[in-house]
């Protein structure tokens, strides 16, 4: 019998638009002979399955049913249907800051992501580096801002130089991340960051070359695929550079072959200190041969364009024979 598996997109922060296509990018890989997959779309409130429109519907091409969350089904036609497993693959809020996570833990259905506990320490950029100080993993010195707490531009400036980033600490796909490189530009990014969340970090600039390797389990193995080099004409590797083709992917990256293992290396080295599971995707800025992290994505694109599909690719693999791999070890570690 074919295991029934929610592919779950959509999501509720700014990185909607590159989980649906995500999604969508998985669901026209995923072995469909091994698996009896459904779409979910999740907004707000909203979790609706698409089910194929029946004949009567031949102008439409898919119908909406709502999920009961009480036990993470749907009833069609009188007849109602659970699943066996849940693939995340919603970017941010919920999917990627451990709500989502949690709500499957209560419900007992085992699903291809971090725990909730592990990913939402991972999400928040602040906390997951004061985690990883204990790994002696090198990071960009940074000052964490709350908002509505006072802080001085001066101080800031004099105690990480310039230039420097200003991110929210929760988030992704660059949004609300500034490189400022004068002082009396300081407060406007500070501004923009806080219209994304509540807290923020500012960190030094380390100029280096920009990196990304994803890591994942097989059969109790941290396995890393090959590194990619990210090269971009902008200020750095931002929504348009990712998403708009304002950036060039290289991989393998045209790096030394022990720097590459190097890389590798600490990338399975921090997937094992956070006690991570299934894929995720670890980025650096490398200066010379030091090796500095710079965030973790528990829920990586997989869109067409994103980095991990290109890293499969570049390892010999199919996505279709990546994609088995990746839900026949859901919840092994």
């Amino acid at each position: 019998m074919k295991k029934k598996i929610a592919l779950v997109y959509g999501g509720n922060s700014s990185e909607s638009e590159i989980s649906v296509q995500s999604g969508r990018y998985v669901a026209a890989n995923i072995d469909r002979e091994r698996y009896e997959v459904y779409e979910v779309m999740l907004k707000g409130s909203s979790w609706k399955v698409r089910l194929p429109a029946g004949r009567e519907k031949e102008e439409e091409k898919f119908r909406e049913i709502e999920i009961d969350k009480t036990d993470f089904s749907f009833t069609c036609d009188g007849v109602k249907t659970g699943f066996d497993l849940a693939f995340i693959m919603i970017h941010g809020n919920p999917g990627e800051n451990g709500l989502l996570q949690g709500y499957f833990e209560m419900m007992g259905i085992p699903f291809n992501t971090c725990s909730a506990f592990v990913t939402t320490i991972s999400f928040d950029k602040h906390s997951c580096k004061r985690f990883l100080d204990f790994a002696g993993v090198k990071m960009a010195k940074d000052i964490f801002l709350r908002q509505g707490l006072p802080y001085s531009t001066g101080d800031i400036v004099r105690q990480l130089g310039l230039p420097l980033f200003v991110k929210p600490t929760n988030g992704g796909s660059s949004f609300g991340v500034t490189k400022v490189s004068r002082e009396e530009d300081l407060e406007q990014a500070i501004r923009m960051a806080f219209t994304e969340y509540d807290c923020i970090l500012i960190e030094e600039c380390i100029t280096g070359r920009e990196m990304t390797n994803g890591v994942y389990c097989d059969k109790g193995e941290i396995v890393a695929l090959p590194v990619t080099e990210i090269v971009t004409a902008r200020e750095f590797f931002d929504y348009q550079a990712k998403y708009l083709g304002e950036s060039e992917e290289i991989c393998p990256a045209p790096i030394s072959e022990e720097l590459a293992a190097d890389i590798r290396k600490l990338s399975r080295k921090i997937y094992n200190y956070l006690g991570c599971r299934g894929l995720v995707r670890m980025d650096y800025i490398v200066k010379g041969y030091d090796i500095y992290f710079l965030e973790i994505n528990t829920v990586p694109g997989m869109a067409p364009m994103s980095l991990v599909p290109g890293q499969v690719r570049a390892s010999g693999m199919e996505m279709k024979d990546f994609l088995t791999t990746l839900i026949e070890n859901i919840n092994i570690r």
